[in-house]
């Protein structure tokens, strides 16, 4: 399957990664009809080859007219931007979850649901085109996987609507919870919420290159600042082996002595640092005692972070680990029509063949709770939809 590396040395923003995308070959012309399409007016887009310190790489603007007054809107006025605009499901589909993770970063720093958040910087057109834009070249280019290495965040204070705040900014702070990054030492704000956005609600994995990827070309996306090193973003576009059997580690503990409502807590810290899979097995251990045995599926190179956190919240004074094989069907994300709105879904595949739809269990939930339709209802639509197309 076709897979995109990023190395975000330099940091990652939304127009940095438009420009890596039409470096990679995303035809411009395509782009701009694209963009068209959007219910937004007021801007014009900039598009240009540059050197960034002896590395010639793509700049992508979106310039807006003098005086033009941006609105601060909410997650759902963006929704229906976008919803409005001639694109594929899928296309609208991830671009929604961009924005969703936003407002829920935004939300948890200012204490208040995302659908209050009023966006300021995030919410103005040239935003709005970045995200969207970075969804449609990925899919344009066919791009099924996504990973992301080398990420720094620049360091000192940046200036937005709230005044001068510290850098990394509070929302892209939330937003790269369970991402491993660097400030650096460059006073500036390389990485961006809307970058940190559409690396937490796109990327497939971060840190190493995953095994089994092959790269066949390198694109550059170039910023906008003049600084000591290549102000770009590096872009590997190449092949994930089908079938490809990753080496990765079981961690397992047995505990008698914690709380019972720790275990959540640990899962999700789990989670977040990057584990594949947790989960909670019912021991007996010496002396009769009734127990739990938690477990963790990971890749080697978390081994570190896992076992600290297993360690910190818990009262384990010892953690077995070994190495297991797994071999992962072929996977891609789609979108299907319910009556009740679009629902993301995961098609599994081996060999060509599909193995199952799995629609997205949150999109599912929302659209129940909205619709007062049951559930499992609303599941089962949404794997006909899919299986039907």
């Amino acid at each position: 399957m076709k897979a995109m590396c990023l190395s975000g040395f330099s940091g990652v923003s939304g127009n940095m990664f438009v420009g890596a995308l039409l470096d990679a070959g995303l035809p411009e012309g395509a782009l701009r009809a694209m963009v068209s399409a959007l219910p937004v007016s007021g801007y014009a887009l900039k598009i240009e080859k540059v050197t960034k310190r002896g590395i010639s790489a793509t700049y992508f603007d979106v310039t807006l007219e003098e005086g033009g007054h941006q609105p601060h809107r909410r997650l759902a006025d963006i929704v229906k931007i976008i919803e409005a605009a001639g694109l594929s499901a899928a296309v609208k589909a991830r671009s929604i979850a961009v924005f969703r993770k936003l407002a829920e970063a935004e939300a948890k720093v200012h204490g208040t649901g995302p659908g209050e958040i009023h966006f300021h910087e995030v919410g103005g057109v040239d935003a709005i085109i970045d995200i969207v834009a970075t969804v449609f070249g990925l899919e344009a280019l066919g791009i099924e996987k996504l990973y992301a290495d080398s990420l720094r965040t620049g360091s000192g204070f940046t200036r937005c609507a709230h005044g001068a705040l510290p850098v990394p900014a509070p929302a892209t702070v939330e937003l790269l919870c369970g991402i491993p990054y660097k400030h650096g030492d460059i006073e500036k704000e390389l990485l961006t919420p809307t970058g940190a956005a559409l690396l937490a609600a796109l990327c497939d994995g971060f840190g190493e290159v995953p095994a089994g990827f092959i790269g066949e070309t390198t694109a550059y996306g170039a910023g906008g600042w003049e600084l000591d090193i290549p102000n770009v973003l590096r872009a590997r576009i190449g092949t994930l082996q089908k079938g490809e059997k990753d080496e990765l580690l079981v961690f397992e503990t047995n505990i008698d002595d914690a709380s019972p409502q720790l275990f959540g807590y640990v899962m999700e810290r789990l989670f977040k640092a990057g584990a594949l899979d947790v989960w909670l097995t019912p021991v007996q251990m010496k002396k009769d005692r009734p127990a739990v045995k938690l477990s963790a599926l990971a890749p080697a190179a978390l081994r570190d972070e896992v076992e600290n956190i297993i360690f910190t919240e818990t009262t384990t004074l010892g953690i077995r680990n070994y190495a297991v094989r797994r071999t992962a069907a072929e996977r891609r994300e789609a979108a299907a029509d319910t009556p009740w709105g679009q629902v993301r879904v995961k098609i599994s595949s081996v060999n060509g063949k599909v193995c199952s739809v799995t629609p997205e269990y949150e999109d599912c939930r929302r659209l129940a709770a909205q619709s007062g339709t049951p559930l499992k209802d609303v599941m089962a639509a949404a794997r006909g939809a899919a299986q039907a197309r």
